[in-house]
């Protein structure tokens, strides 16, 4: 019985990170950039400022996609974690479903600061 509930923990923890590893990714894919390759001397004309421009947008949207990718790793396996701990809980005692979903809530916080931080580093 254990070697269900230990595979069944591994395999939704392995769908929450490859989840969590496919939206990192896409964000990286799909990131607008014109990077342009020089091989003169840097000088400070408009398409150089423009090409600084766009390497520094492109870095705020990898930052953002790592800041949802890791808030959302850290919260499947806080989530998993604590889930299964409150499920068993509830399962002794019924009273318990209220706290419990709150700290299965407190656990999907972290997905949500990760949110939050990509939206910052977005809007600055």
């Amino acid at each position: 019985m254990t070697k269900k509930i230990v595979l069944s923990s591994l395999i939704s923890k392995s769908i929450l990170s490859f989840g969590a590893l496919l939206v990192i990714l896409m964000s990286i894919i799909f990131i607008p950039t014109n990077v342009k390759a020089e091989s003169t001397a840097p000088t400070v004309t408009a398409a150089n400022a423009e090409t600084q421009a766009s390497v520094g947008n492109g870095l705020k949207y990898i930052g953002a996609g790592i800041a949802v990718g890791l808030g959302s790793i850290a919260g499947g396996i806080a989530v998993a974690g604590v889930g299964s701990a409150a499920m068993g809980a509830v399962v002794e005692r019924p009273e318990l479903m209220g706290r419990s979903l709150i700290y299965v809530g407190l656990a999907e916080g972290i997905a949500i600061y990760g949110m939050v931080v990509a939206i910052m580093i977005l809007i600055a």
